[in-house]
């Protein structure tokens, strides 16, 4: 049995003052994988001796960044995929059954629908318009990302099992989120977001989560730091463990922690029979 753990600590020099090290060592996952971890190499000292250390920094300080801690040495460490190389957004292990891949997948943050709320204010305010093209800048580049990494992890399945986790930026259904009716149309809610990420699922990967509790409700792993969100439950299901269909039996827990705090995230975990 193998045991991840995947986590958007939301800075990760941050949550080491909140308790990171003392949770993953409670845990005691065979693999911990974090995102957000926003810093550069050198910037952070993390007491996990057990494991192995595997960082991809983004360009930009202060931003994005990746890692996996394994207690197992891999055959093959990776960073990024063809195309995406400068924001430290997959890490890459590699052993003799299968792949680990941790992902922070690019936040759209301006989706159409708020365009278009953005140039009725204003319009209203007699204010210049908005720029479209810069203001859809990243939501076009999220559309990209989403085919080309649907394309590299579906050409790894064929050779070896493969594991996805991380924050994907997208709540996929309407249960994965508290009030979805207001929040349609929002990014990490948007048909779009939403479309893309069933097309990873129809390349034949599976939402562990959803396998083992199909309909579950109020299970989150994020909320907003406004209107006491976390407190009220209030959140999304955007962190998920993928594995390809090949592995849909091998599954044998997956897990949502909501009583670790350090971030507006919580951590996810799945076990697997590898």
């Amino acid at each position: 049995m193998i045991k991840f753990v995947s986590w958007n600590v939301n800075g990760l020099r941050a949550c080491l003052k909140k308790g990171f090290e003392d949770s993953m060592k409670a845990l005691d996952a065979d693999f911990i994988c974090i995102q957000e971890t926003k810093m550069q190499e050198g910037q952070a000292v993390v007491d996990l001796p057990e494991y192995e250390e595997y960082y991809c920094y983004a360009e930009r300080k202060g931003y994005s960044g990746t890692a996996i801690f394994a207690k197992k040495r891999p055959i093959s460490v990776s960073y990024n995929i063809p195309g995406h190389t400068d924001e430290g957004r997959v890490v890459q292990l590699e052993y003799d059954d299968y792949y680990l891949i941790c992902v922070y997948v690019p936040n759209a943050r301006t989706s159409p629908k708020e365009y278009r709320q953005m140039v009725r204010s204003a319009e209203k305010k007699g204010e210049p318009l908005p720029d479209e093209e810069e203001a859809l800048f990243r939501f076009g580049y999220r559309m990209k990302w989403e085919d080309d990494f649907r394309k590299y992890v579906s050409t790894l399945a064929k050779k070896k099992h493969v594991v996805i986790c991380g924050d994907m930026n997208v709540a996929h259904q309407e249960i994965d989120l508290k009030n979805p009716k207001p929040n349609r149309g929002n990014c990490g809610f948007t048909d779009e977001e939403r479309e893309k990420f069933g097309l990873l699922l129809d390349a034949g990967f599976i939402d562990t989560f959803r396998a083992l509790y199909p309909d579950r409700e109020d299970a989150y792993s994020w909320w907003s730091y406004r209107f006491n969100a976390r407190a009220n439950n209030s959140g999304w299901r955007i962190d998920y463990f993928l594995v390809d269909e090949g592995a849909k039996d091998l599954i044998r827990e997956a897990n949502i922690y909501t009583d670790i705090m350090g971030s507006d995230h919580c951590p996810v975990g799945l076990e697997l029979d590898l």
